[in-house]
C-alpha cells in the first residue's frame, strides 16, 4: 500500500497526480498571463516610442497660420538659416535700431511664426529687435522636427544673431512659451545671454507624459527628455518665469517648481484667470511692463 493509502486508508492513489496536474495548469496560465502582459507593455511603450515625436510636435505649414505676404513684409525681415546639421529654417526678424538689445523667441508645440505674428507686434512694444524662429518641420522650414533638431535650431538662430547681427551674447534675452520655454531653457544653460522669460512652460517631458498618459512607468519610456527644472539650475542670467492660474495644458504647479529650481535672480508672474495662450491678454500691460523693466535691468553698458 502506498503511503497516501496507509495514512488515508481508501483514498485514491492517482489524487497526488492530479494536485500535480492542475498545479502545472495553473502555472502554464499564469505563465501566459505574463507573457501577454508583458508584450501588451510591450507593444503600448514600442508604439509611444515610435509616435512620440507626433505627440510632441504639431506643425502647422505653411500656408497655415501666415497672413498675407504684405503683411508679413510690413512687420518684420523674412530670412532663413542653415543649422549645424545643414537644416534649412525661416525666422521673423523686426529691427528696432535704437536698440542694443534682441529678444529671441521659440514659439509652441502648435504654432508657427506666422500665426505668432501678431504676438511679435506686441511684444515689439517692449522696444528690442526680435528674432522669431520656426523650428525644422514648421512653417517653411525644412526638415522634421524632434528633441536635438529643435536644440540646433535654436543655436542657428542664436548664432545668427551674434555673428551676422553683432549682437553681444549679454544683450540676447531668450524667450520661450510653453514647448519653447524648455527650448530657450536649454540654450540658456548652454550659451552666454542677458535674460531668460519662460511662460506657460513645463518642467520635463517626462512629467507631462506621467501627467497625460496613465500608463505605468510612462515616464521610463519617453526618450524627449526637455528636463527644464534640471536645466535652469545651470542658468547664469536673469530668469523671470510667467504662468497662468488656470492652465488646463501645463498645471500652474509645474510654472512653481520651475521658479523654485532656477537660481537668483529670478521673479515670478502669477496671471490669475490666465489659460495656456491667452497670458498676455489677461495680464494686459502688468505683463508687457514686467517685460519692459526685466529687458531694462538686463541691459549692460
Amino acid at each position: 500500500m502506498g503511503v497516501w493509502g496507509g495514512v488515508f486508508p481508501g483514498l485514491p492513489l492517482t489524487l497526488p497526480c492530479k494536485f500535480m496536474e492542475i498545479a502545472a495548469k495553473v502555472k502554464r496560465l499564469l505563465t501566459i498571463v505574463l507573457i501577454g502582459v508583458a508584450s501588451g507593455f510591450l507593444i503600448v511603450f514600442a508604439a509611444l516610442r515610435i509616435v512620440e515625436n507626433r505627440l510632441i510636435f504639431y506643425p502647422p505649414r505653411y500656408p497655415e497660420g501666415f497672413p498675407p505676404p504684405h503683411i508679413i513684409q510690413q512687420e518684420v525681415e523674412e530670412i532663413w538659416l542653415t543649422t549645424g546639421d545643414s537644416v534649412r529654417i525661416n525666422a521673423f526678424y523686426h529691427s528696432n535700431p535704437a536698440s542694443r538689445q534682441v529678444l529671441l523667441c521659440f514659439h509652441g508645440n502648435a504654432e508657427n511664426i506666422g500665426s505668432g505674428l501678431e504676438h511679435l507686434h506686441e511684444m515689439a512694444a517692449i522696444g528690442t529687435n526680435i528674432l522669431a524662429v520656426d523650428y525644422r518641420g514648421y512653417g517653411k522650414s525644412e526638415g522634421k522636427p524632434n528633441e536635438a533638431g529643435v536644440y540646433h535650431d535654436a543655436d542657428a538662430a542664436y548664432d545668427y544673431l551674434t555673428q551676422q547681427r553683432h549682437f553681444r551674447p549679454e544683450d540676447i534675452i531668450l524667450y520661450g512659451h510653453s514647448l519653447g520655454g524648455a527650448v530657450a531653457v536649454n540654450l540658456a544653460s548652454r550659451r552666454l545671454c542677458g535674460g531668460l522669460i519662460v511662460e506657460s512652460s513645463f518642467t520635463s517631458a517626462r512629467a507631462m507624459a506621467r501627467r497625460m498618459f496613465a500608463i505605468p512607468f510612462i515616464g521610463y519610456v519617453v526618450k524627449s527628455r526637455f528636463d527644464s527644472e534640471e536645466r535652469i539650475r545651470e542658468v547664469h542670467a536673469p530668469i523671470l518665469i510667467v504662468h497662468g492660474t488656470l492652465d488646463e495644458t501645463v498645471p500652474f504647479e509645474m510654472g512653481e517648481q520651475l521658479f523654485r529650481a532656477a537660481p537668483e535672480p529670478k521673479q515670478f508672474l502669477r496671471v490669475e484667470g490666465a489659460h495656456h495662450n491667452d497670458v498676455m491678454e489677461v495680464s494686459g500691460e502688468t505683463y508687457l511692463a514686467l517685460l519692459k523693466s526685466f529687458v531694462a535691468r538686463a541691459a549692460k553698458p
